[in-house]
Parts: C-alpha cells; sequence; structure tokens
C-alpha cells in the first residue's frame, strides 16, 4: 500500500497515512536524536513521500519536539491544514508543581494551552492520553476533553499506554453521555511484544479504535543490525531498551526475518514494519527515524507484501504467552459450534458432548 494511499482512523472519517512519523527523536535535548535541521530534513521527505500524520508529545525532547513541529509547519496556515498533527498530555513537566501534569481538568486543559503554543496553531488534530493517571476519575477526564472537542481546540481523541478496561470504561461513558467517542489506540505492538493481543487489540477492535502501533522495531532489535553471535559486543543507541530484549527467542525472529529480507530482496526492518502494519485492527504504524536514509529505508516497508508461509514463520517464533483466559477461549469453537462452521472458523465437536438426541436427557 503506497504511502498516499490513506485510511480513515478507528471509527472517525479522519483519513491517516498507513505509516506515521514519530517525532520523539526531534531535538538534541536527551543526549541522543536529531538537530533542528535534520528533524526538519525529516519532515520534509516524508511530507513529500505523501505522509500527513505526526505524532509528538509535550514531553518529548522537553517540549522541543512540538516546537520544531511548530516552527516548521505549524505557523505556515497552507502546510498545517493539509497535516494530522497528534500530541499527548499527562506529563509533567514543571517539578514541584503537582497540577503540571497528570488527566484533570486542570492539567489537560493547561497542557493543551501549551501545547498548542509550541505547535504554533490552533487546533490539535489528535489529542492522546500519554498514560493513565490512576488519580483522576475517568468521568472528569472525558468530560474536560469533550469541552476542548466542542472548544475546536482539538478534532479527536485517542488513548495511549492505557488497560483495556479503562479504555473501555471511558469510550462507553462517551457514548453514553454523548461525549467525544475515543477513535484510536496507540499501544507497543511489534515481534517482540504482542501480549497486547490478549485484551488491548480485541478492545479496540469491537469499541472503534485504530491502532497506531509504537516501537514497531523494538528500539531498533528488528533492524537487523543485532546478531547472535556479537551478543553482549554491540553497543545500542538507545540503551537497555534494546539490549533487554535481546535474548533467544528475539534472536530466533532476528534470523528469520533476514532469511525473509533475502528472499524479498529488501531489508529485516521493512518486514518487521509490513508484519505490525497488516496485523487485525492496525491503521497507521508510527516510525521514527534520526536521519533521513533511516526514514527512507522504512518508509519502503509499505511496498512489501509477505507470503502466508512468511507471516505463519514469523507469528509461531513470536507468539506470546497471552493471560487468562486468552488460551482457553482460543478452544472456544469447540465448546460452541457443535462441529459446525461460522464466520470461517470451524471446530471438532466437543467429545464430551451429546452425539444424537438419544443421548441427551
Amino acid at each position: 500500500m503506497p504511502l498516499n494511499h490513506y485510511i480513515t482512523l478507528g471509527r472517525s472519517g479522519l483519513r491517516v497515512s498507513p505509516l506515521c512519523l514519530g517525532a520523539m527523536t526531534f531535538g538534541e535535548d536527551w543526549g541522543w536524536g536529531s538537530s533542528v535541521k535534520d528533524s526538519e530534513s525529516i519532515m520534509d521527505f516524508f511530507f513529500e513521500r505523501g505522509g500527513n500524520f505526526i505524532d509528538t508529545a509535550n514531553a518529548y525532547t522537553k517540549g522541543h519536539s512540538e516546537k520544531i513541529i511548530g516552527d516548521h509547519v505549524g505557523r505556515h496556515p497552507d502546510k498545517r491544514d493539509r497535516l494530522v498533527i497528534a500530541t499527548k498530555f499527562t506529563s509533567n513537566l514543571f517539578r514541584g508543581d503537582p497540577n503540571g501534569g497528570g488527566m484533570s481538568r486542570k492539567a489537560i486543559v493547561a497542557q493543551c494551552e501549551e501545547s498548542l503554543r509550541r505547535l504554533r496553531t490552533s487546533y490539535i488534530d489528535l489529542y492522546w492520553l500519554h498514560a493513565w493517571d490512576p488519580t483522576t476519575p475517568i468521568e472528569e477526564t472525558m468530560r474536560a476533553l469533550d469541552d476542548l472537542v466542542a472548544s475546536g481546540k482539538v478534532r479527536y481523541l485517542g488513548f495511549s499506554d492505557t488497560p483495556a478496561w479503562k479504555c473501555a470504561e471511558a469510550q462507553t461513558i462517551a457514548r453514553m453521555r454523548g461525549w467525544s467517542p475515543l477513535v484510536a489506540l496507540q499501544i507497543e505492538y511489534s515481534l517482540l511484544e504482542r501480549t497486547v493481543e490478549g485484551e488491548l487489540v480485541p478492545m479496540a477492535r469491537e469499541m472503534g479504535l485504530g491502532i497506531t502501533p509504537w516501537s514497531p522495531l523494538k528500539s531498533g532489535v528488528l533492524s537487523g543490525k543485532y546478531t547472535r553471535d556479537r551478543h553482549g559486543k554491540q553497543e545500542a543507541a538507545r540503551g537497555a531498551w534494546a539490549t533487554n530484549a535481546l535474548d533467544g527467542k528475539a534472536y530466533d525472529i532476528i534470523e528469520e526475518l533476514v532469511r525473509i529480507a533475502r528472499e524479498l530482496e529488501t531489508t529485516p526492518s521493512r518486514v518487521a514494519l509490513a508484519w505490525v502494519q497488516a496485523r487485525p485492527g492496525v491503521v497507521s504504524t508510527i516510525i521514527g527515524a534520526r536521519t533521513k536514509a533511516q526514514l527512507e529505508d522504512n518508509l519502503a516497508a509499505v511496498d512489501v507484501v509477505l507470503t502466508p508461509a512468511q507471516t505463519g514463520k514469523l507469528d509461531d517464533l513470536s507468539r506470546p504467552k497471552l493471560d487468562f483466559p486468552a488460551d482457553f477461549l482460543a478452544n472456544g469453537a469447540m465448546f460452541l459450534h457443535g462441529g459446525t462452521t461460522i464466520n470461517g472458523r470451524g471446530a471438532q465437536p466437543w467429545p464430551l458432548s451429546p452425539e444424537g438426541d438419544k443421548d441427551r436427557y
């Protein structure tokens, strides 16, 4: 799917590109990342290729990421209005101020105003809750967000890094009270992080939330540059975020990515991204790049089509152990279908079920 073949985000009419440009690396304020000039070049390249979706947060590089985006595109209405700019709230940028972050009405309104100022825009297309704050009633958060939508300062709402049950509660309350609903869910999702398939992914599909995975390459681990024979000898740019994920299972997956990449004459990164983008419920995968060359390599993932055999092998190698009752319910068709096929899913009848009318009491 080309980058300029857009997809509606969740149960909404918002059109976004199948890959989203992550701006966590914009700015060198954390000791790593892209310079302002390189960040601007990365944005221009992404937009020229047809990408229209960019994701940042108030906390990224201490607010500098938002400012870089605002200075480059936010202050130009002809550029800004063609883009879907997403940012996040909850992170506290003011030490010593208990209301500087979180999900309260006071914090949300203040954080939104600060992001609008840095982004140099009058509205945010998609406003994400960055991470759940258990100290605030969800009704307060959803009503405050609905007010921002009604005021025109925010267009759409989404949740990131929040338990499935809390997302479902928030969405149900919004629907019941006629407030602006959630349209998207941002979660970590990759060949090395599939536990989201137990609760979060099914919840998102049921509740009408389009999924936008973050860290689809697991901090570069799935790029193919880390090999089993060099375990413990390679330094990772992202430090423990990457090295902690390097174990036997990870190397098995990396080796398979390298093998498939050779078959398709592409790169392991593109194969890993293509696998994520093809997962049920996924709309737009967030890709980060510190250089234009990295971005160019990752964007080519939209042209990679995996065969069922290749997908099946990666599925098997990366299959996670999910929380109860995932495994129990995986056998549900045996108990429920009576040996028939329903919605394409068939199963043998439960051996302990009656074999005919005469067997039933």
